[in-house]
């Protein structure tokens, strides 16, 4: 008889029992987290009602994996852009939730007569709110579209950056025992420095191999490859000493700014899925019973500490940030509870071996708790903001009112404002990269040239030459490069003391710059002749290839700047579908099995009518549709493209995705294009309703917007006049487009242009 590893003995036990237990919590609409946790439970070793798995520390290992897994497709979903679009309320209210309630979590330890180490996890541990919970009682309670749930979801974005940052401070803490403030801001600096290396290698590096290679690649191939350097930077990571699931987020979020970002979440998805189960089965099997019985007292006084502490902070920081009292506890009680992050830093501790064993089931148990008050929670936030509005006195109500009114308002950036922020991105993003590459060349490349060939000052020289070439450019850029000429020289001219502080910045970024080269030669050299011929020759070298180094910089930028915006820039090669004038765009969303819209026709559904946007195109499996009759049925599992404005689409969706991810997408098909027409008085639509244009059956396209008189018209009604001097925007098949244009002889600029 052929031997079974028992390996797939305790993944068939525990992917069975998963199976069963998290339909049944699908049955019962609950987060199927919560069936995972369960399921490994009755498998685990602390329960014996069931048949236990053996081989646990190989499935820790895969439960290792699912940890690496989760974090990369949280990075792929991150995105660095999408942390500076959250905005000040996001990073407002986030910073200062978790702030405080590290020092709640941390306080509440201490009290309980833990240890240090269990306190300053524990602070970690309820910091972190559960987005997967989150966004399930969101579509659940179809709260998605509502104001309050973009303030949410922003500062969702910010914890979970944190989590990540905590994660290796909590490691470097725990390994050092070291709690200085020195020692900290040294492991923080250290982490930074190390997160803009990775960062901006990994930008400048891995999009344009992906480009180069994109013909090659089909979804096997891109599956791979994206593992392979999630694993890669996994590696690199642990060796710089930091955790694994940092290399992975650290990856996720660089190849986020890819344009195979969407297809890598895609075809990552099922892998995800499996080893994400796997990890939280693993929570579950390390849950002992006996022992949270035996801590019932502080896991109910934690689940009081989250509830409550979220709560307050939250609502305190949106407010702080300018957002109204409604919004502000309304985000407060969405925010009240813990999830897979907690869970996460509990088991950091238990595999570092530097916190209590008790910590980690305490921490599944009011995980456990506040997820199934949430939406309980979410629900209270009306009838809890009614009361006090009423008990608030009346000059407290108008106080807070003029404030959000007042904090609410668009302040420009003064002068010195960008002129301060060019001077902190030069400095600090060319003297890290500065610093990188000589602490790369100083120790790695002379110990591997130094194997070889024994150090003299001829191999030293050697080195230098070829580290002082690397840095050159960014040298350059650290004390030449100016990116708000325009608003320099607006204060230099303005007023004569505003140059005495601009000289100042100048000369700091000289200053800068000389550190550096003093840093750079100090690695090869030892004696002050040798520093001194060194610096000479420098000198000479940036004099005599000054303009060299400025065009290789600004190509080195260039490259950067095309991977950094390489998704959009895709999209508005292929005409991206933002309608420039309005806040609107076209996006792609799934018709559920469960949509009121399935077997009706679009003339019956009257979707311009009742929602304001327009449906143009209809995937059907292999089938596409495009700007489909009022005579078409909706089918489920249909995939349609329609134009709105971000409101109309998230109102739309809500009828459109139910009970499904409802991700939206920015869509960029080839085949369909923006067109900005502007109606001449040759043109013999001049005068006609747009029905009678015949636009649409000549063009096979759709007039979406209108332009008259400085006012702008989303989505017209089809008896609307074309008046001279109109601007149309039309969307529909770009050779039609053309064609028609062209035989109009009308004036006409393409979307991209305009």
């Amino acid at each position: 008889m052929a031997h079974v590893p028992q390996l797939i003995v305790d993944l068939s036990l525990i992917l069975t029992m998963a199976g069963i237990i998290t339909m049944i919590f699908k049955k019962l609409k609950q987060p199927i987290v919560l069936g995972y946790i369960i399921a490994g439970l009755l498998v685990g070793p602390n329960f014996h009602l069931f048949p236990t798995i053996t081989d646990i520390k190989t499935i820790e290992i895969w439960a290792e994996i699912g940890v690496i897994f989760l974090l990369f497709n949280l990075g792929l979903e991150f995105s660095f852009k999408k942390l500076v679009k959250v905005g000040n309320t996001a990073a407002i209210t986030g910073l200062f939730e978790v702030s405080f309630m590290l020092v709640t979590g941390f306080v509440t330890g201490q009290l309980l007569g833990w240890t240090k180490i269990d306190s300053l996890f524990l602070g970690g541990i309820i910091a972190i709110s559960s987005t997967t919970i989150i966004f399930r009682a969101f579509d659940e309670l179809g709260l998605r579209t509502q104001k309050f749930a973009r303030v949410v979801l922003g500062i969702l974005v910010i914890e979970d950056l944190t989590a990540v940052l905590l994660m290796v401070l909590l490691s470097t803490l725990s390994i050092s025992q070291q709690f200085a403030g020195a020692e900290l801001f040294e492991s923080i600096l250290k982490l930074f420095f190390f997160l803009i290396i990775w960062f901006l290698g990994g930008i400048f590096i891995f999009p344009t191999l992906l480009r180069r290679y994109r013909k090659l690649m089909n979804d096997e191939s891109v599956l791979i490859t994206s593992v392979a350097l999630c694993f890669g930077m996994v590696f690199l990571v642990t060796q710089a000493g930091f955790s694994a699931a940092l290399g992975a987020f650290i990856m996720g979020s660089i190849l986020a700014e890819t344009t195979h970002a969407e297809k890598i979440e895609h075809l990552l998805k099922p892998v995800k899925d499996l080893f994400g189960a796997v990890f939280f089965i693993s929570v579950g099997m390390l849950i002992n019973p006996s022992l949270l019985l035996d801590y019932a007292v502080p896991t109910a006084i934690l689940v009081l500490v989250v509830i409550l502490g979220k709560t307050t902070f939250v609502t305190l920081g949106a407010v702080i940030s300018g957002q109204p009292l409604k919004t502000s506890i309304k985000s407060g009680m969405s925010l009240s509870q813990i999830g897979e992050f907690s869970f996460i830093i509990a088991n950091l501790g238990l595999s570092l071996h530097v916190t209590s064993e008790f910590l980690y089931p305490i921490a599944v148990g009011v995980s456990v708790i506040t997820t199934f008050t949430t939406p309980y929670m979410m629900q209270l936030s009306d009838p809890l903001y009614k009361w006090l509005d009423k008990v608030l006195p009346e000059s407290v109500r108008n106080y807070l009112n003029r404030y959000s009114s007042s904090t609410d308002t668009i302040v420009k950036n003064t002068q010195w404002q960008q002129i301060l922020k060019s001077y902190a991105q030069t400095v600090i993003l060319n003297s890290v990269v500065v610093v990188g590459i000589i602490l790369l060349s100083s120790q790695q490349l002379a110990t591997l040239l130094h194997r070889a060939i024994p150090e003299t000052y001829v191999t030293n020289t050697v080195l230098f030459g070829i580290t002082l070439l690397l840095i050159s450019p960014f040298l350059w850029a650290l004390v030449f490069k100016r990116a708000n000429r325009k608003a320099y020289s607006a204060i230099w001219l303005s007023r004569k003391y505003s140059r005495g502080p601009l000289l100042l910045l100048e000369l700091s970024r000289v200053m800068i710059a000389v550190l550096l080269m003093v840093f750079l030669m100090s690695q090869f050299y030892s004696t002050p002749k040798a520093l001194s011929i060194a610096g000479g020759i420098t000198i000479f070298a940036f004099a005599i290839f000054y303009q060299r180094l400025q065009q290789f910089y600004q190509k080195i930028e260039e490259r950067f700047l095309q991977n950094l915006n390489a998704r959009q820039l895709e999209g508005s090669g292929k005409s991206k579908k933002l309608l420039l004038p309005w806040d609107a765009h076209f996006a792609f969303l799934e018709v559920s099995p469960d949509s009121t819209l399935i077997g009706k026709t679009l003339q019956e559904l009257k979707i311009r009518e009742n929602f304001g946007i327009n449906l143009v195109l209809i995937e059907r499996g292999s089938k596409t549709i495009q700007l489909p009759k009022p005579t078409e049925v909706l089918y489920p599992y249909d995939r349609i493209e329609v134009i709105g404005t971000d409101a109309q689409l998230d109102a739309f969706r809500g009828h459109v995705e139910v009970s499904v991810n409802g991700d939206t997408y920015i869509a960029s098909p080839d085949s369909i294009i923006l067109e900005r027409i502007e109606v001449k008085s040759e043109y013999n639509i001049r005068g006609k309703s747009i029905r009678e244009s015949q636009i649409r059956e000549k063009t096979k396209g759709m007039i979406v917007g209108i332009e008259r008189n400085g006012e702008r018209i989303l989505n017209p009604d089809s008896y609307m006049i074309i008046e001279q001097e109109d601007v149309l925007w039309i969307a529909g098949e770009k050779d039609l487009i053309k064609d028609f244009i062209n035989k109009k002889s009308v004036h006409a600029v393409s979307s991209s242009e305009s």
